[in-house]
């Protein structure tokens, strides 16, 4: 088990949003065209969806989100779900240029860090593998620190409620909550924080049947 070590810097945490980006755009390049339209578990997205979003944050200037959140009348739900729906129908090599593109970008989304393009980064690299069925491995410090702000969200506001349990790491030294334990990897706990119970059960001990 890896111990609880120095949590990341500034730049080590964009090193690690740096190689998260490229490992995907290496994953998107290779894939037939029907795999660009295979769901997601991100409501009505598949992957070209996903993917397109991953590069918005990293692209848009002020001026375009201010911009995009006058499109979607202050919703700032609804400016990722439309940017992302209409980027995605894009021509998909032009995503994955776009990804490759921002690999050393610092640009951040308003009220953001860099842990949250990283968050964005660990949790939907998950949805895009399970949607093609392949296995994208999760680096456990990046993803036990992306469990910690899941945790502690606040701006913007955590959409999924915590689980009311206690969640222990069994890959690396983490725990959160109180109740009845749930335990298993790192990553089907954060798969688990962020909403994704279906995906994250099969690795996990003592989650009740409904999370």
């Amino acid at each position: 088990m890896i111990p609880v070590g120095v949590v990341l810097d500034e730049e080590a945490c964009w090193q690690a949003v740096d190689r998260e980006r490229a490992g995907l755009a290496d994953l998107l390049e290779g894939l037939a065209p029907e795999e660009w339209d295979r769901p997601t578990q991100c409501g009505d997205w598949r992957v070209r969806d996903v993917a397109a979003h991953l590069t918005v944050a990293a692209r848009f200037s002020r001026r375009d989100v201010v911009r995009e959140m006058i499109r979607a009348r202050g919703n700032w739900n609804r400016m990722i779900h439309d940017t992302g729906d209409r980027d995605g129908s894009r021509p998909v090599a032009e995503t994955v240029a776009d990804l490759r593109s921002i690999i050393g970008s610092r640009r951040l989304a308003p009220t953001t860090t860099p842990r949250e393009p990283r968050l964005d980064l660990l949790v939907h690299g998950q949805d895009i593998a399970l949607a093609l069925g392949r296995h994208r491995p999760m680096p456990l410090a990046p993803a036990r620190d992306a469990a910690d702000r899941v945790c502690t969200m606040r701006i913007p506001p955590r959409p999924w409620p915590l689980p009311r349990a206690r969640l222990v790491a069994t890959d690396i030294d983490w725990s959160r909550g109180r109740g009845e334990e749930i335990s298993g990897p790192i990553s089907a706990l954060l798969l688990l924080l962020t909403g994704r119970t279906g995906a994250a059960a099969p690795h996990l001990t003592g989650l009740r049947s409904g999370g």
